[in-house]
């Protein structure tokens, strides 16, 4: 599933990217330029790259679902 649209950045790109050392969004933006545009992806960028390593996530980090 593409995360970010402006960059053309899948959600698999980003998890690939977190598991060679990415550890924050501004690794992020570097590596595959995530969130350097509109920004829309970046709770969801940031919600992939907390899952890979493992650290909980924030109250409002989670994209809402509809049900």
């Amino acid at each position: 599933m593409y995360v970010c649209i402006c960059s053309a950045v899948t959600e698999r790109q980003i998890r690939a990217c977190a598991q060679d050392g990415a550890t924050t969004m501004q690794d992020l933006r570097e590596k595959l330029c995530v969130a350097g545009n509109c920004g829309k992806c970046a709770r969801h960028a940031k919600t992939i790259l907390r899952e890979v390593h493992g650290t909980p996530a924030s109250v409002g980090d989670t994209p809402a679902t509809v049900a």
